[in-house]
């Protein structure tokens, strides 16, 4: 599994390279790579303390997805429980037709 990150100016999501690098320098975990040049144009650079809370919150979305996708392998081996179809109430019961039985 891949860190996603949230781009801070635009809002949208983008998967770095796993080295977290490109050709022309480093990844940015706060801006996409269109946002992130635009903004070397204007020689802004990425706030440290930003670019670390962006890493930790991929990671921590990573570890989460990682555990939900296991989650459900443990899971598997009791088999499924529910019922087919849902009970019938009180008032489904009492009548003529209130018993399900099989069609013909």
């Amino acid at each position: 599994m891949r860190l996603v990150f949230e781009c801070v100016e635009c809002g949208g999501h983008y998967l770095p390279p796993e080295n977290m690098s490109y050709p022309d320098g480093p990844a940015s975990p706060v801006w996409c790579s269109a946002c992130q040049g635009a903004k070397r144009a204007e020689g802004l650079r990425e706030d440290p303390l930003l670019a670390r809370v962006a890493l930790a919150a991929a990671r921590a979305a990573l570890a989460r997805r990682a555990a939900d996708q296991s989650e459900p392998v443990a899971a598997q081996g009791r088999g499924d429980v529910r019922p087919s179809r849902p009970p019938l109430s009180r008032r489904a019961r009492s009548g003529p037709g209130g018993v399900r039985g099989k069609l013909g």
